[in-house]
């Protein structure tokens, strides 16, 4: 699996993600001490998932720490070309829409949960998923990320 965590604009995305989670949720989502490639390191080794993607009109993934790449079966070029609706089943397609409409007001939303798909067709349930939008010091929304530690295998 290729650690993308050192690529530099993944450094600086990762510091967008890590400033806009601690700015919505007053928390920090990692120890922020280190340099921003430390922290983007750190992010990535991660024991919860955190992944992102961007504000197209159909979004794409963009980041997925290694729990996020490990849990959906994908490596990072696989990953993050892909859509982000695809990590859900048709049938939940319109509940994350509603979903990600509400952080889009909101700023962010937590606990919640939704069953997701890997790219192997494996279905878990993630719970306690805090969403956030990713924006720049200036306040433009660049997209959205979630993170979650809680997730049950389903059978089929």
């Amino acid at each position: 699996m290729i650690n993308n965590a050192q690529n530099p604009q993944t450094v600086q995305w990762c510091q967008y993600l890590l400033d806009s989670y601690a700015y919505w949720t007053k928390q920090e989502l990692i120890h922020r001490h280190g340099t921003p490639l430390e922290q983007a390191e750190r992010l990535f080794n991660s024991p919860f998932v955190v992944a992102s993607h961007g504000i197209e009109n159909d979004p794409i993934l963009n980041y997925g720490n290694r729990t996020a790449l490990n849990l959906w079966a994908m490596d990072w070029q696989q990953f993050t070309q892909t859509p982000s609706k695809l990590t859900a089943e048709p049938i939940n397609r319109e509940d994350r829409a509603r979903m990600l409409e509400q952080v889009k007001t909101q700023g962010y939303i937590s606990n919640y949960s939704g069953i997701r798909i890997s790219s192997t067709g494996r279905r878990f349930l993630a719970d306690q998923i805090i969403i956030w939008n990713i924006q720049t010091s200036t306040g433009t929304v660049i997209g959205q990320g979630a993170t979650f530690s809680i997730w049950k295998h389903l059978s089929y």
